[in-house]
């Protein structure tokens, strides 16, 4: 066989099993379910990033009482929402 045609199947082969592999991962998170809620109390991990629109300081708040947080004040007035919530 020529050495060019082996590559290519290697990386034919390789590239199919990276396909493979992320798809089935992309589907095997829509089959798990949904993990239930911690108890009342408990804090919760998030990933929101407030801004203070008179001064400009960012604030990152990774847990919370709520997955929905109310935000945080700073200059005397509510910080505004930056990022998406992830959860």
């Amino acid at each position: 066989m020529d050495l060019g045609l082996v590559l290519k199947l290697v990386l034919a082969v390789g590239a199919f099993w990276l396909i493979w592999k992320a798809g089935r991962a992309m589907l095997g998170g829509l089959v798990r379910p949904i993990p239930e809620p911690p108890p009342a109390g408990e804090l919760r991990k998030v990933k929101i990033t407030f801004r203070c629109a008179i001064c400009g300081t960012e604030v990152r708040m990774t847990m919370a009482n709520d997955e929905v947080p109310d935000p945080p004040r700073h200059c005397m007035d509510e910080m505004e929402l930056v990022a998406p919530i992830d959860l």
